[in-house]
């Protein structure tokens, strides 16, 4: 069994069916979800329900055991493209292309980063969890840039601990609606999942703690009002950045899921990108420094800039 699920129904799925409101929050199809009820692993309130139709209430809490897949080991698919920033024989950093999902989900069971990497990387696929494996930290679709894989067992476990530790060094490049008021500041908000949309995360009191620095690099005022913004996380919660600058006011230019997609400039995407990655080697101990330039279509929207 994968992690299981352990949520309270938020406002926006109040008198939602109980098959699709798991299939939502522990990400499943919904013909999954509806195994995991016929057997008996979900419950509301503690008690077990089997009927998926049942209706549920804001508040209740739903947990439920999310089942493996038939066979959870990726297969290797050679047809997946991205690039390599830094390789040896413990780690690979990766730059991935805005688009690629890193690892196998609901909706995205092949065509993805970790398909692409044990095709090259055959080891991979004995490391960490079996559905992801070598994974130690994500990006979202739409962001592209430089995540770390682990490539054996000890360099994952070293990895993952500095990742729960919050060592890495990771920056990021937002172009973001309007003007920052200040050239520096610091973002610490906690977030946790939207109420009314499930699927998206919000700042909210009942959140997890987060995080963000950010800088101003550049501003721009034609066609639109913009800044170029560099972000450094001290957390790495789930569309952390994303979150933070819509609360601050000035969403990621293309990020539609945060009130990001506004006439005027359109790159086709969230402009976010994860342009430097440091961290201790999980070996050696040596500083791993890697920097990624900004992918060609958002330089583009740049060049647009004035």
């Amino acid at each position: 069994m994968t992690a299981p699920l352990d949520e309270e129904i938020p406002e926006a799925l109040a008198g939602e069916r109980l098959d699709r409101c798991v299939a939502l929050l522990a990400d499943v199809s919904r013909s999954v979800a509806a195994t995991m009820i016929d057997g008996g692993n979900v419950r509301v309130d503690g008690a077990v329900v089997t009927s998926g139709s049942s209706r549920l209430v804001a508040g209740q809490r739903l947990s439920a055991r999310r089942p493996e897949p038939v066979d959870p080991r990726p297969l290797p698919d050679a047809g997946v493209e991205f690039d390599v920033a830094y390789e040896d024989e413990h780690v690979v950093v990766v730059d991935k292309p805005a688009g690629l999902v890193v690892h196998p989900g609901a909706g995205h069971a092949a065509g993805t980063l970790v398909h692409g990497l044990i095709h090259r990387y055959p080891e991979i696929a004995a490391v960490g969890e079996p559905h992801r494996p070598g994974v130690v930290h994500r990006l979202d679709r739409g962001t592209s840039g430089l995540l770390v894989v682990a490539r054996t067992a000890e360099a994952h476990a070293a990895l993952v601990e500095q990742m729960a530790a919050h060592e890495p060094e990771r920056v990021y490049l937002a172009l973001v609606w309007g003007q920052p008021g200040s050239d520096h500041g610091t973002i610490d908000a906690p977030i946790g999942r939207s109420t009314r949309h499930p699927t998206r995360m919000t700042v909210t009191e009942r959140g997890r703690s987060a995080v963000t620095h950010y800088t101003v690099e550049r501003r721009f005022e034609d066609p639109r009002p913009v800044a170029l913004v560099r972000c450094r996380l001290d957390t790495g919660r789930t569309h952390q950045i994303r979150v933070h600058l819509r609360a601050i006011g000035h969403p990621v230019v293309g990020d539609r899921d945060y009130d990001g997609g506004r006439p005027g400039i359109d790159p086709g995407r969230p402009f976010l990108h994860a342009s430097e990655l440091r961290f201790a080697h999980p070996v050696t101990g040596e500083l791993v420094a890697v920097e990624s330039p900004l992918p060609v279509e958002l330089v583009r929207v740049l060049d647009r800039c004035r």
